[in-house]
């Protein structure tokens, strides 16, 4: 399985390595604006990210949405993206989504509490 076919799950494991060489792995939405990197939205003070800032390697792997793996794991390097990626992920988000993103939206606003966004490109 590529990146391309994991483009199209609802959710995805991805797994990054803690300083002592363990594995720590998450479940994610991933949506692909050209079908061969995925692209996530996630917190920008998340653990997940501040492990890749360290090690981009990944490994990604389909999965439900309480993180169980039900395909086989792909390595891969990801990257922390800048905030101007924000136009291109989103609107993916809100169309793959729908109203789940939508509703993740109304709770920040609601809330006046918006976090801080970071945003993720894995590559095989």
């Amino acid at each position: 399985m590529g990146l391309g076919e994991l483009a199209s799950r609802r959710y995805v494991s991805l797994t990054t390595r803690r300083r002592d060489g363990s594995l720590a792995s998450t479940s994610v939405w991933v949506v692909s604006d050209d079908g061969e990197r995925l692209l996530v939205w996630t917190g920008e003070r998340t653990w997940k990210v501040r492990r890749i800032r360290r090690d981009s390697r990944v490994l990604v792997a389909p999965c439900d949405a309480r993180g169980r793996e039900n395909g086989p794991r792909v390595e891969a390097t990801a990257r922390v993206l800048g905030p101007e990626a924000a136009g291109a992920v989103v609107p993916l988000l809100r169309r793959k989504y729908g109203w789940q993103r939508r509703a993740l939206e109304l709770q920040s606003r609601l809330s006046r509490k918006e976090p801080a966004a970071a945003y993720l490109e894995i590559v095989a």
